[in-house]
């Protein structure tokens, strides 16, 4: 592997909450997954995300959301199809204003939390996606989870997809990720993380929950920027992948 994405979730401070250390964050990872207002997110904390990341060179992605704020996007949504392509049109277009007011641009499209595992099975909701994407911009990437449906779904409605690995995630033995209600879905340590993703370049598997290895083919990799330990996380992962020979650039642009 001589090249890979790596990217993070930042922007999910809500008013005078704030989340994470992201312009760190920033200053480490070669792509930004955006939130757009649903999950976490307002226009201040939109703008002041994307001036640092633009400030940086790091590429701009709407981290879209079922409309969950109260449990920040991390519990199913059962909406109908036509409501979820609306709420992802609407997300997409808040960030691309903020963006455009910037001189920057929204450059790809990752789900976040129960929509992007849900989309990555489930077929209805994984069409509404689709259709918003298609909508709004067709020549927007769509992030999703490596060896997952949604991807050949996206590529056959004519969308270019980007398959991920997850760095701080555990796998089940099928590839999907652990469910965070279960004890070490998480993983914190961050020299454990980095040597994990150096032995995933070397021979495409991740170790699973049952020791079994995984094969993943993926073009991205995620740290999750609201994890404690997040900003060490990231730089521990790209030192790393450098370290082995891989050269940490964005897919986008």
């Amino acid at each position: 592997m001589a090249t890979i994405d790596l990217n993070a979730d930042v922007g999910e401070g809500f008013g005078r909450w704030e989340l994470g250390d992201d312009d760190a964050v920033l200053a480490t990872v070669t792509s930004a997954n955006v939130a757009c207002g649903f999950h976490a997110g307002d226009p201040a904390t939109m703008t002041r995300t994307v001036a640092s990341a633009k400030e940086r060179g790091v590429r701009i992605g709407a981290h879209v959301s079922y409309r969950d704020l109260a449990g920040f996007g991390r519990r199913y949504v059962d909406a109908s199809e036509d409501e979820l392509t609306g709420d992802v049109v609407y997300q997409l277009g808040a960030l691309s204003g903020v963006a455009r007011t910037l001189g920057a641009q929204v450059d790809y499209v990752k789900p976040h939390g129960a929509l992007y595992n849900t989309i990555a099975h489930d077929e209805r909701h994984a069409r509404a996606v689709i259709t918003a994407l298609l909508s709004f911009d067709a020549s927007l990437p769509l992030v999703g989870l490596a060896g997952s449906p949604l991807l050949e779904r996206a590529r056959a409605a004519g969308l270019t997809v980007v398959a991920e690995a997850f760095a701080d995630r555990a796998y089940t033995p099928e590839g999907n990720l652990l469910s965070r209600r279960v004890p070490g879905a998480v993983l914190h340590d961050p020299q454990e993380v980095a040597d994990r993703m150096v032995r995933w370049v070397s021979d495409g598997t991740i170790t699973a929950v049952d020791g079994s290895e995984v094969p993943v083919v993926a073009e991205s990799i995620c740290v999750h920027g609201d994890s404690p330990g997040a900003v060490e996380m990231a730089r521990a992962v790209r030192s790393g992948l450098e370290g082995a020979g891989v050269t940490v650039r964005a897919f986008a642009g």
